[in-house]
């Protein structure tokens, strides 16, 4: 059971990699997929940002290719297996659901969301660079793109403005980033996908952006960023 569980894990990766080979490229939702079309929202990142799906891709097919061929009888892997197996089955078909619903797929991600946090909570602290550092970029980037989704539901169906919609869903990616970078200080995959995300949200609104929205994205890039730092340096003193 253990194996296959293990096999499973390595396919689901593939699988999920596979999605934008399937599915054209997904670089945020289509304006006009909501009722009022969201043109350049401040929430969103920059388009360059997206590239960090290709390093996920690639560092979860080793990962998991890793604890297929070295570790699918340890017993410090198996609490990852399950978690980040829903994640991935998930997020394998969202970029179509993504396309077709803004509303499925923000649903969608944040199940992928839960998946991946609990992945990487339950990660082992051994081969970090197969375990916690590509369940961590992964799951930061979803802490981001989850919270962005939401923004783009909260202003496309007109419960808020656009910029109130972008501040909300900072705030709400910059409070999960801090329980889980606490909760696991030694996976600054985690942090560094948070602050990447928040860096261009910066880019995507300057110069000329709302400026709470600039301050905010900036400000907690750096906090988060120091948070990490910190966390890192107590661990090793």
């Amino acid at each position: 059971m253990t194996r296959a569980l293990a096999i499973l894990l390595f396919v689901a990766a593939l699988a999920f990699a596979l999605g934008p080979l399937v599915t054209p490229g997904f670089n945020g939702f289509d304006p006009d997929q909501f009722p009022i079309p969201q043109d350049d929202p401040p929430a969103q990142p920059a388009g360059y940002a997206f590239a960090i799906w290709g390093v996920i891709y690639v560092w979860l097919i080793l990962g998991t290719g890793f604890q297929l061929l070295k570790r699918h009888d340890a017993p410090d892997w198996a609490p990852i297996r399950w978690p980040l197996l829903i994640s991935l089955v998930v997020g394998a078909p969202w970029l179509a659901v993504a396309q077709a619903s803004p509303i499925w797929s923000t649903l969608l991600i944040w199940v992928m969301w839960g998946g991946a946090v609990l992945a990487l909570l339950r990660a082992p602290s051994r081969d970090g660079w197969f375990g916690h550092w590509p369940v961590g970029l992964y799951a930061g980037w979803l802490t981001a793109a989850a919270s962005v989704s939401l923004a783009l539901l909260l202003a496309g169906y007109g419960i808020t403005d656009a910029v109130l919609a972008a501040l909300l869903a900072l705030l709400l990616a910059l409070a999960l980033a801090v329980m889980v970078t606490l909760r696991r200080p030694d996976a600054p995959g985690y942090p560094i996908a948070v602050v990447w995300a928040l860096v261009a949200v910066v880019v995507a609104n300057w110069p000329g952006g709302p400026v709470a929205v600039l301050l905010l994205a900036g400000g907690g890039a750096l906090g988060l960023a120091g948070l990490a730092l910190v966390q890192f340096w107590h661990r090793r003193a």
